[in-house]
């Protein structure tokens, strides 16, 4: 059996959106733009009672867009803000977003990357 070596990366956040259906493209887009190297898109639906909205009594819909990236700490203000921007997260209704630090991500990394970061 071969030796196999676990890389550990630290420094990571994971940003998880959770939106109205149909604002996961551009919420994406946004995010690499700003750098984001993947997502990973998943769709769910909402609990509780449907609430209206605003003054028209817009129905919020209960099926969601969530959208998970992991980035460094040195990226995470900068893409969180893209993401809130493009999803127009200031608007009741439309989503929420957090952060959450990972203390331990591992995944491939090439041996070209590791001797970069050597």
């Amino acid at each position: 059996m071969s030796e196999r070596n676990i890389t550990y990366l630290s420094d990571a956040c994971l940003i998880t959106c959770i939106l109205q259906t149909g604002l996961a493209e551009d919420v994406l887009k946004a995010a690499k733009n700003m750098g984001a190297q993947g997502a990973t898109i998943n769709y769910a639906r909402g609990t509780g009672i449907r609430e209206r909205m605003g003054l028209l009594g817009v129905t919020v819909d209960e099926q969601k867009e969530v959208i998970r990236i992991i980035v460094s700490e040195d990226q995470v203000d900068m893409v969180f803000e893209a993401m809130y921007l493009a999803g127009k997260l200031d608007t009741p209704g439309k989503g929420i977003m957090y952060v959450t630090k990972l203390d331990k991500v591992a995944t491939y990394i090439p041996d070209s990357v590791l001797k970069k970061l050597a």
